[in-house]
């Protein structure tokens, strides 16, 4: 396995960050920024430990390939190839996970 990945959102991951950022802001700037720091700051372990991440319970993501990552109240679904992290969603786990499946 490399020593070192490469973590790339995928632009609905992107748009997930956003919506997690953007209610938060509005209410402080500050601590919006820190959430989001910190949520990049566990995903970015995945660069040397991309096994880090569970695998799913739900049939469907495992076959696809998926691991979860667990950063306080959300999850982050991930693949890994070759060198690369592509990071697929990041979704509040309280969440109904069917229909985004």
């Amino acid at each position: 396995m490399p020593s070192r990945f490469n973590v790339r959102y995928l632009p609905i991951a992107q748009d997930d960050l956003h919506s997690i950022f953007d209610p938060i802001a509005q209410d402080s700037p500050n601590r919006a920024l820190s959430f989001v720091d910190r949520l990049d700051e566990q995903i970015g372990l995945l660069e040397r430990h991309p096994l880090l991440g569970r695998i799913p319970r739900h049939s469907k993501l495992r076959e696809y390939g998926y691991r979860a990552l667990i950063v306080e109240s959300y999850l982050v679904f991930y693949i890994f190839r070759g060198q690369e992290i592509e990071v697929h969603r990041l979704i509040l786990g309280s969440r109904n996970l069917d229909h985004l499946i």
